[in-house]
């Protein structure tokens, strides 16, 4: 090839090259646009933002999300109040008012008493058990597949881990005692309480607090030590119980509207699922991060640290197990999370006796002796 004809060729080729590249830019564009969408969607939380544990695990969720999707998937996050109540985060997801919610789905439990395996059963697993029921043992799948009923979906997106038994004016050290104690209690615990003769209150966080002053109520529980201080419980109660029985673990729910859910990419789905298992271990770790110091500030301050006494254990107990073959009975969406829960409670307490519970049991034995 001569040499100018060489130059041809090269001025042609680049010219081609060139008009290719633009094209291929006016054609990508459009569709990496389409890729990203600009998308915001509304959280409501069930929570005020001064629990700062809880509300913060919503909070996180938006906020990674947004950094996974280079900030075209917004998620804005509401208090509880500021578009509904902390008890109606569901149906305004249900409905659309919002597009996902960040709350405890036993607080629900009118609707169905299924919805309790969203967030824990009283007497059931511990949070890591939990978890693991629900990533591996298939209770995430099948709990989704009640909730496609309700037009929305849950990530598990927070947990307390094993919460305290509420704040009293007196002790409760016997079955009898239980009998007319008005006590603001979440969710479908209050049905296993209310056949011990106790009287359930399900009041939100920010109005639990008048409710104890006033004497409306006897007793109160919100989470454990750390948002309990938050909330001023002290103040107004001096006995302060453990374990809280009916919350041995407690989800944070991250639910959306299914209809919106399945409307996004599958890169901004793919957000969800990672922001929101991050948030739960984040949630996790904060409370058993705060906990001990803050019950530390309480019984320095006063309060009396009381364990309920076997008595009391073993009467609600046999209530909640009594009350769950029941419910089964009659309720088929119930009874298949539940014979899945058991089972798989069964098998897991097996295993953590064997390590946990004694590298557990050990230390604490040893500590508190070398201490006295």
């Amino acid at each position: 090839m001569s040499t100018v004809n060489r130059r041809k060729f090269l001025k042609t080729a680049g010219a081609g090259g060139a008009a290719a590249a633009a094209a291929a830019t006016t054609l990508a564009a459009p569709a990496i646009a389409q890729a990203n969408p600009k998308i915001t969607w509304r959280q409501q939380a069930s929570w005020p933002k001064s629990l700062d544990t809880r509300y913060g695990a919503a909070e996180l969720v938006g906020k990674r999300v947004s950094e996974l999707t280079d900030g075209n998937f917004t998620i804005q996050t509401f208090a509880a109040g500021e578009i509904v109540g902390g008890l109606q985060v569901l149906d305004a997801v249900q409905n659309g008012t919002v597009e996902c919610g960040h709350t405890a789905m036993y607080y629900y439990f009118g609707k169905d008493d299924a919805f309790v395996f969203g967030t824990c059963l009283p007497f059931g697993l511990n949070s890591r058990q939990h978890h693991a029921w629900m990533i591996h043992g298939g209770g995430l799948d099948m709990y989704n597949d009640f909730l496609k009923t309700y037009n929305v979906n849950m990530f598990m997106a927070g947990n307390t881990n094993c919460q305290m038994g509420g704040w009293f004016r007196k002790p409760l050290q016997t079955a009898e005692d239980l009998k007319g104690i008005k006590m603001r209690l979440g969710g479908f615990a209050g049905k296993v309480c209310s056949r011990v003769g106790m009287v359930p209150q399900q009041i939100a966080a920010g109005d639990i607090y008048p409710a104890l002053e006033k004497g409306t109520i006897d007793g109160a529980e919100w989470v454990g030590p750390y948002d309990d201080e938050k909330l001023g419980f002290a103040k107004v109660a001096k006995f302060y119980h453990y374990p809280g029985w009916w919350e041995p673990n407690s989800v944070s729910g991250f639910i959306t509207n299914l209809a919106k859910y399945n409307e996004l990419p599958a890169h901004y789905k793919a957000a969800i699922q990672a922001a929101t298992m991050e948030a739960t271990v984040w949630e996790m770790s904060k409370y058993d991060a705060v906990n001990a110091s803050a019950l530390k500030r309480l019984v320095g301050a006063g309060t009396q640290l009381t364990p309920f006494t076997p008595e009391v254990m073993d009467t609600c107990y046999k209530a909640a197990y009594e009350l769950y073959a029941e419910i089964s009975a009659k309720n088929p969406a119930f009874k298949k999370l539940y014979d899945s829960h058991k089972a798989f409670q069964d098998d897991a307490y097996l295993w953590h006796q064997i390590a946990d519970y004694t590298m557990d049991s050990y230390m604490i034995r040893y500590r508190n002796a070398q201490k006295t």
